[in-house]
């Protein structure tokens, strides 16, 4: 039987996804915010990594899948083990380290698989470096978009769980 916490965190996370089929600039994206929301709310840890890579899954089905999506669905799945450090003691000067965390992390592993793997950048330090130059507009709106939707799902889930809807998950 399905609790009231998994269809309520279940929702955060599809609405995230449909905010993919919007008009928004690049980059500017639910999907790290879903993980690490999903690793900290989810009850029960096995959900926290499933749900958001069947509900991301789900809209690349209708978006399209490229070469970086093992990449990213890996990245998915860390960020969702490190939204666990967060069970039981969410505070918003942690949910900001983990976001600007994250961002970067994603920034250095998908630009880094995209200079491997492209055929865009020459396979050498200035290569590397003028991927990361190129790719830098694009982390602004990756940051602005990782905070943005934290502050959204965290902040939701913390109202209903201060109006007593839903019980605080407790620290694994």
């Amino acid at each position: 039987m399905l609790n009231s916490r998994f269809v309520i965190c279940s929702i955060f996370v599809i609405v995230g996804v449909v905010t993919r089929f919007l008009p928004h600039p690049p980059n500017f994206s639910p999907l790290m915010a879903i993980a690490l929301f999903s690793g900290a709310h989810f009850t029960y840890k096995r959900d926290s990594l499933w749900v958001p890579l069947l509900a991301w899954f789900i809209g690349d089905i209708f978006i399209g899948f490229h070469a970086l999506q093992p990449v990213i669905y890996s990245l998915v799945l860390l960020m969702a083990i490190a939204g666990w450090k967060l069970r039981g003691q969410v505070k918003a000067w942690s949910v900001l380290g983990f976001s600007v965390s994250g961002s970067i992390l994603f920034f250095l592993v998908t630009n880094f698989f995209v200079w491997v793997t492209s055929g865009m950048y020459e396979h050498t330090t200035a290569g590397l470096i003028q991927c990361y130059t190129m790719a830098i507009p694009f982390f602004h709106n990756s940051l602005l978009g990782d905070l943005f939707f934290n502050t959204v799902f965290f902040g939701l889930i913390y109202l209903l769980e201060r109006k007593f809807i839903l019980k605080p998950v407790e620290g694994v």
